[in-house]
């Protein structure tokens, strides 16, 4: 289910429902309780239920570059869409973007005489994460649909497995409890309404690892339909095009 892009018991920490431990202060650090176990255990479930979520991932990959996925996803089908925004060194570069756990299909092309003139999008496989090299829009659209599941986790596998509460942090204005997971990630959570706000994540990449933050607002249904086949044209049919993209 999550094992494509993290460990369920990785990602799946919901809301504190009590700070204080006997004498009115917790310590940040200190691990997760039974009570707040199972509640951990529901998080993706939640974001499943609920159905969808607004987004932004972001991700640095080189000095003074930023890849930017800003967008909205349906949790229960599986897809997406975003603006992806490429900035290198203040100098940014927009491309449309659709895509699902298995394809992404890439639009705002350039004009371009070996494409029909209706077609708007140019459409290929996601990289698997066996293979040797992964686009990094690619690993951004991995995670964002990994932050769902179909059942909640056991909430046993939170008491022992040095998950940590770490404080209080206001994000976007919203105020939320903030988690330590194994593995350097971060998580934090709704001090109000029990929903993901934003989880970080290194993922691995060839200068090192990379640091992949993902910010979720507005927890709903969301009703998305994917780009007409007859708008559409396979990237292996174009590869110069597709390379040129930078996506």
């Amino acid at each position: 289910m999550l094992s494509r892009v993290l460990p369920a018991a990785a990602l799946a920490l919901a809301l504190l429902a009590g700070c204080a431990d006997g004498d009115g202060r917790r310590e940040a650090g200190s691990a997760v309780t039974e009570e707040e176990a199972d509640l951990l255990a529901g998080l993706l479930h939640r974001n499943h239920t609920d159905g969808g979520a607004d987004f932004v991932v972001t991700a640095p990959y080189g000095p003074g570059s930023v890849l930017t996925l800003t967008g909205e996803v349906d949790f229960r089908e599986g897809l997406g869409r975003a603006q992806a925004v490429v900035d290198v060194e203040d100098v940014a570069h927009a491309r449309s973007l659709f895509f699902t756990r298995e394809d992404l299909w890439i639009g705002d092309l350039p004009d371009d005489e070996s494409l029909p003139a209706d077609v708007a999008y140019l459409h290929r496989p996601l990289a698997g994460a066996d293979e040797p090299t992964r686009p990094l829009v690619d690993v951004l659209v991995t995670v964002l649909l990994g932050l769902s599941a179909e059942a909640d986790d056991e909430p046993a596998a939170f008491l022992d497995g040095g998950y940590t509460w770490e404080g209080r942090r206001s994000i976007d204005g919203r105020p939320t409890a903030l988690f330590g997971l194994p593995g350097d990630r971060t998580v934090a959570v709704s001090s109000t309404d029990d929903v993901l706000v934003q989880f970080t994540t290194p993922v691995p990449a060839e200068t090192g690892d990379l640091e992949v933050t993902t910010t979720l607002a507005e927890h709903g249904r969301r009703a998305l339909d994917l780009p007409a086949e007859t708008q559409t044209a396979s990237a292996g049919d174009h590869p110069e095009l597709a390379a040129s993209l930078g996506l």
